[in-house]
C-alpha cells in the first residue's frame, strides 16, 4: 500500500489581510511576498521585501542605499532590525519592523503573517544563515579616540579593511560614513562600546557566530593584503 503525499501548503496564506498588504505577491503555493520596512528615528525607514515560507522561515531582501543592489542579499528578522536601526536596534524586531496594510504602518505582530513564524526555522538549525561580523573599532593615528565601524555589508566590510590597512596613519577626519565627523567629537562610552551587535549577546566579546577569520563578505580579490591574498588562494570554489 503506498503512502500518499499530501502538500498543504495551497491551505495557506489565505486570509483577507495578507492580500491588503502592499506588494503581497505569491510566486510559489509555498511562499509569499510582501513590502515590509524597519523605522530609525535616526536613519529613516529602511525598506525590503519580506519572503514567508510555508516551513515559518522569514528572509527579507533589504533595499536600503548600504545594500549593494546587485547582490540579493538576505536577512533574518533579528538582522534586518540590526542592519537598519544600529545602535538603536535593541532585537525587539516584531514590534520594529512593519508591513504596510491598507496604507499604514503595522507592526509584525500584529499582522497575520507572525502565526507563521517558527524561531527553529530561522535559527541555526533552520536556514543557512550568512556569516554575522560585529562592529569593529579603530584609533585614530591623531587624537587616539576609538571610532566605531559596522560590518554589516561588503562594502562596509572593505570600508574597515581598508582604514585597518592604513591604521598607522587612519585619522577620525578618514571616516567615509554620510555624518562626518572630526578629533573634537566625543568618543562613545565605555558602556556603549560593549555592544557590538553580536545576534546571540548584546555583550559578546566574540563568538564563532560574529567573529569571522575570512568569507567572501570580508575578503577581497582586488586587495593585495596578506589575509586577503591567502584567502582567496585556499577558499573553496
Amino acid at each position: 500500500m503506498h503512502e500518499v503525499q499530501v502538500d498543504y501548503s495551497e491551505a495557506l496564506f489565505l486570509e483577507p489581510q495578507l492580500r491588503a498588504m502592499d506588494g503581497f505577491r505569491r510566486p510559489a503555493a509555498d511562499h509569499i511576498q510582501v513590502n515590509c520596512g524597519c523605522t530609525s528615528k535616526r536613519f529613516g525607514d529602511c525598506v525590503g521585501i519580506l519572503k514567508v515560507h510555508s516551513s515559518g522561515q522569514f528572509l527579507i531582501t533589504c533595499h536600503c542605499n548600504a545594500c549593494d543592489s546587485s547582490r540579493a542579499e538576505q536577512f533574518t528578522p533579528y538582522e534586518f532590525e540590526k542592519h537598519a536601526r544600529g545602535q538603536q536596534g535593541n532585537g525587539k524586531w516584531k514590534s520594529h519592523i512593519w508591513v504596510a496594510v491598507d496604507g499604514k504602518k503595522v507592526a509584525m505582530w500584529r499582522t497575520e503573517l507572525y502565526k507563521y513564524y517558527k524561531h527553529a526555522a530561522n535559527g541555526a538549525s533552520g536556514c543557512v544563515r550568512r556569516q554575522f561580523h560585529r562592529d569593529e573599532f579603530i584609533p585614530c593615528s591623531s587624537c587616539g579616540k576609538q571610532r566605531r565601524f559596522r560590518l554589516r555589508t561588503k562594502q562596509l566590510c572593505r570600508v574597515y579593511h581598508d582604514a585597518l590597512l592604513a591604521k598607522s596613519s587612519w585619522k577620525c577626519a578618514d571616516r567615509p560614513y554620510d555624518s562626518r565627523i572630526t578629533c573634537g567629537d566625543p568618543e562613545e562610552r565605555g558602556s556603549r562600546k560593549k555592544y557590538r551587535g553580536c545576534p546571540r549577546a548584546s555583550y559578546c566579546r566574540g563568538c564563532t557566530i560574529c567573529s569571522c577569520v575570512g568569507c567572501l563578505i570580508c575578503r577581497f580579490v582586488d586587495c593585495g593584503c596578506r589575509n586577503c591574498t591567502d584567502f582567496m588562494q585556499n577558499a573553496n570554489p
